[in-house]
């Protein structure tokens, strides 16, 4: 498929605003895409890779803009593409602004430029040499791999290859909307098609089964060892909601650590994911070597890594993220910060897939997989409020954050966030916020951001809910302004516009009915708890949630 047709067709898809028709028109597009159907199913959503594959392009805002500048003509600079940003507000429709398509450089001869129409394998396929592209003089290389793309477009190629490269697609595709549309397609029942997706965390592929193998093929998909899938989630709850929605609860410790899920064969390789699918296996060697130790069968475990002093005693979450991303002198950040595993569910062994499993039959299984107790969590069985009261106050006692509830008989639903687990917390509540926007800070803190704007998740878009500012030492403002300002998108004197790439975990007292912020809502006393590096922008709370909140 030509990049032009398909960006013809994301134009049609971007136009219409039936949740309906657009699934018809991603079932049309899937229909024509022939050779190209995995690319293009992933392409809608503004993927390249399988959802499961922690591969990025590894691309910022300011390598774009020179790219595209140097392929509008030598009278454009990265600045001009910025200040174009700032008053236009989205970066495809500054891409398709510009007249591509006339500057012979060097990346235009050697990225197979020239005028010839681009295709869409050919814009994966330099995309995965941008990738791949490391080490010193990786940024030149990622400009004149663009720059070669770039040349080679129409206004609306450009548009969205603009998009593609900076996760922005944003044409009204979910992941809902390409499952009804493969199933639609390749006339293959919609719940088989998302239990495929569910097993695999692959969109392509899963379209090319359903085409080439149809039913039975999307069927015979199961885990496979070393491509994580999502974990599946938890929404907050009480006491009084579990015990009122089951006969029974399931009770455990919560713990104030990182997720992780646990691939281990025996006979071959022992990888660790995060919570968003991120190979941390190095950074981890004590997970691996507890799997070496302990587990005898092919196992896909999920559970979480927590930090502990020298008594064995928990530590708090932001120590373990000392650990957890940490890529070079990994030996001595284990010196400065012990972790250990505790799992709680039990995805895979020898074999069998357990998702479709009630959990008390998974957790069984993991009791009979670490028989002597060690690195298992807990799962008590009760209808006692009394008794579900006291596991919390242990809960909490032993330094952890508090306890989880959870239906026996719930299946294990990769990437859901449903009312079969619930988390319960002590009585403050806490969000994820996107941080928007900051302000440059005055006197002593000038060369610090130290005023942080808060913004939840609207359906693709971020709506505020509040500025934080204090409970930060000049310490963490410093880590902060060193996280943050590789993100700054635009600067009007002390305030910045930030790409949403950052999570806050965010303390508060009450929520507030406010026309202040765009969300309607706002924070009373927010307070900054932490950043949530386990945690994408896709992952914060939601403009639902918080108006949730509010209403109960």
């Amino acid at each position: 498929m030509k990049f032009a047709a398909f960006a013809d067709r994301a134009g049609e898809i971007e136009a219409e605003a039936s949740d309906l028709e657009i699934v018809d028109h991603v079932t049309s597009l899937l229909a024509d895409a022939n050779d190209d159907l995995e690319l293009v199913a992933r392409f809608v959503q503004g993927r390249v890779f399988p959802a499961w594959d922690s591969t990025t392009l590894d691309v910022g805002p300011r390598t774009c803009y020179e790219a595209i500048a140097r392929a509008a003509g030598t009278n454009v600079s990265a600045d001009d593409v910025e200040e174009r940003l700032a008053a236009v507000g989205e970066i495809g429709e500054v891409a398709a602004s510009y007249d591509f398509g006339g500057q012979q450089g060097l990346g235009a001869f050697t990225e197979g430029g020239g005028g010839d129409a681009l295709s869409v394998r050919e814009v994966y396929e330099t995309l995965v040499d941008l990738a791949e592209a490391d080490g010193s003089g990786s940024q030149d290389r990622k400009v004149d791999l663009l720059f070669g793309l770039f040349n080679r477009c129409s206004s609306e190629e450009a548009r969205y290859l603009a998009r593609l490269v900076l996760s922005e697609m944003r044409i009204g595709v979910g992941e809902g909307a390409v499952r009804d549309a493969v199933a639609a397609a390749f006339d293959v029942p919609e719940d088989r098609v998302e239990r495929a997706l569910q097993v695999s965390n692959d969109y392509g592929r899963v379209a090319v089964v359903a085409r080439e193998e149809g039913l039975e093929g999307l069927d015979a998909m199961d885990l496979e060892l070393g491509r994580p899938v999502r974990a599946m989630l938890a929404q907050a709850g009480t006491v009084a909601d579990a015990l009122e929605e089951w006969d029974e609860t399931a009770v455990e410790w919560k713990y104030d650590g990182a997720r992780i899920q646990l691939h281990h064969d025996p006979d071959g390789e022992t990888r660790v994911f995060s919570r968003n699918m991120e190979d941390v296996t190095d950074a981890l060697p004590e997970v691996v070597e507890f799997a070496a130790d302990r587990l005898v069968d092919p196992v896909i475990l999920d559970g979480e890594v927590v930090a502990i002093d020298d008594t064995g005693d928990p530590l708090p979450f932001q120590e373990v993220l000392r650990r957890f991303r940490r890529k070079h002198d990994v030996a001595k950040a284990r010196e400065d910060v012990t972790v250990r595993p505790v799992f709680f569910d039990c995805l895979h062994v020898a074999g069998e897939d357990l998702l479709e499993a009630p959990l008390t039959e998974r957790h069984a299984r993991l009791e009979s997989l670490l028989a002597d107790g060690e690195g298992l969590s807990t799962l008590w069985l009760t209808d006692d409020p009394d008794e579900i009261e006291a596991i919390d106050a242990d809960a909490l006692e032993g330094g952890h954050e508090g306890i989880m509830l959870k239906n026996p008989d719930a299946t294990y639903s990769p990437g859901r966030r449903g009312k079969n687990w619930l988390k319960r917390k002590p009585d403050v509540e806490t969000l994820d916020c996107v941080v928007t926007g900051a302000e440059w800070g005055e006197g002593r803190r000038a060369t610090y951001l130290g005023t942080f704007e808060l913004s939840v998740r609207d359906g693709e878009t971020f709506e505020t809910v509040g500025k934080v500012a204090t409970g930060i030492t000049d310490e963490t403002l410093a880590d902060l302004t060193e996280l943050l300002e590789p993100h700054v998108l635009t600067q009007d004197g002390q305030e910045v516009d930030l790409e949403p790439a950052v999570v806050f975990e965010v303390g508060y007292e009450e929520i507030q009915a406010s026309p202040t912020y765009s969300a309607g809502y706002a924070l009373r006393f927010p307070r900054f708890l932490g950043v949530r590096h386990d945690k994408e922008p896709a992952d914060a709370d939601t403009l639902e949630r918080v108006r949730s909140l509010y209403e109960g």
